[in-house]
C-alpha cells in the first residue's frame, strides 16, 4: 500500500503537538522586521510578535516559504520511503505559498506529489490537512481523499473579531484617524473568510456585542446541521476565545473536542493582537 506522507504551511494554525503526533510536515512562513528575519514555529509566536510590534511600534512583513524550502520537505519525506505527497496549502488568493510548493513539485518530475489549494486560512486550512493525514493513516486512496478535501472545502464556515482597530491602523489596511474615531465609537469588525481571502463583514458596537454577534453568526450558519468539527482560534486571548467557547456551548450543539490555537504570525500580524474567532465544519 503506497504510503501517503502530508506537507503544509505554519498558516494551518495546526498545534505543534498534533502536527507531531500525525507526522504533518509544516513549511514555515517567514517574519521580517526590517533585516531581521523571524521563523514561525520556530522562533516566534504571537505573544513574541506583538512583543516586538508594541515595543518597536513598526509591523512587519511576512513571506511565503521560498520554492526551495518545499523541496527540501519534500525530499526529507521521500528519504523517510514515502510514495506519494499531499501538499496543502494555504489560499493562493492572499499567499505565494501555493505557487512555491507548485514549483517545488516540478523538481520531482518522477515522484507523485500533489499540490492543494486550500483556499483557506489558519485552522479552516489545518482541518483540511488533518482530514487528508487521518484518511490517509487509515489507508485512503490518495484521489479519494482529494475528493474529500474538495467536498470539505464547502462545508467550513470561518468567523473572527477584532478587539482593537490600532495594528490595522499600524498595517495601513485603514487610517489612523479612522481608526482613533473607530476606537472611541467601540467599533469592533466581524470578519469572514470569504472567496478564499479574509474579508470584513460587518463592524459593531462594543466587545460584548461583538462576541455575541459571532455566536448568533454559528447558529445561523449551522441551522438544522451537526458540527463534526470546531476550532477556536485566537492571538494573545485565550481566556477570551475560552469564554467564547463557553458562549457558543449555551447557544448550540458541539462537539464534545476542539481544537484551540494561535492565530500564527504569519495571519496575526494582519489582525492584531486580541483576536478571537472559530472554525466551524458541518454535515
Amino acid at each position: 500500500m503506497p504510503k501517503i506522507a502530508i506537507v503544509t504551511d505554519t498558516n494551518a494554525s495546526l498545534p505543534l503537538d498534533i502536527a507531531e503526533k500525525h507526522n504533518i510536515i509544516r513549511v514555515p512562513i517567514h517574519i521580517q522586521f526590517g533585516e531581521r528575519t523571524f521563523i514561525t514555529g520556530r522562533d516566534i509566536d504571537d505573544a513574541k510578535l506583538f512583543q516586538i510590534i508594541d515595543a518597536e511600534n513598526v509591523m512587519p512583513t511576512t513571506a511565503a516559504p521560498s520554492p526551495n524550502a518545499f523541496k527540501e520537505a519534500f525530499q526529507r519525506i521521500f528519504d523517510d520511503d514515502a510514495d506519494e505527497i499531499i501538499c496543502i496549502c494555504c489560499s493562493s488568493k492572499v499567499s505565494a505559498t501555493y505557487n512555491a510548493a507548485l514549483m517545488a513539485k516540478d523538481m520531482f518530475p518522477n515522484r507523485d506529489i500533489s499540490v492543494v489549494d486550500s483556499l483557506q486560512l489558519c485552522l479552516a486550512e489545518g482541518f483540511q490537512v488533518l482530514h487528508a493525514v487521518k484518511a490517509a493513516e487509515r489507508g485512503v486512496k490518495k484521489e479519494e481523499i482529494l475528493n474529500q478535501i474538495k467536498d470539505l472545502q464547502t462545508r467550513i464556515h470561518v468567523y473572527g473579531a477584532l478587539p482593537t482597530l490600532k495594528y490595522l491602523a499600524m498595517g495601513g489596511r485603514m487610517g489612523k484617524l479612522a481608526a482613533g474615531f473607530g476606537n472611541t465609537l467601540e467599533i469592533k469588525p466581524i470578519l469572514t473568510s470569504r472567496d478564499g481571502k479574509l474579508e470584513l463583514l460587518e463592524k459593531v458596537r462594543t466587545w460584548r456585542k461583538a462576541r455575541e454577534r459571532l455566536i448568533d453568526l454559528a447558529a445561523a450558519c449551522t441551522d438544522g446541521k451537526t458540527i463534526l468539527d470546531l476550532g477556536l482560534i485566537h492571538v494573545n486571548n485565550e481566556e477570551g476565545v475560552a469564554q467564547l467557547h463557553t458562549m457558543l456551548a449555551e447557544k448550540i450543539h458541539l462537539p464534545d473536542s476542539a481544537i484551540t490555537a494561535e492565530f500564527t504570525p504569519g495571519l496575526s500580524v494582519h489582525t492584531g493582537s486580541g483576536v478571537i474567532g472559530f472554525v466551524l465544519i458541518t454535515n
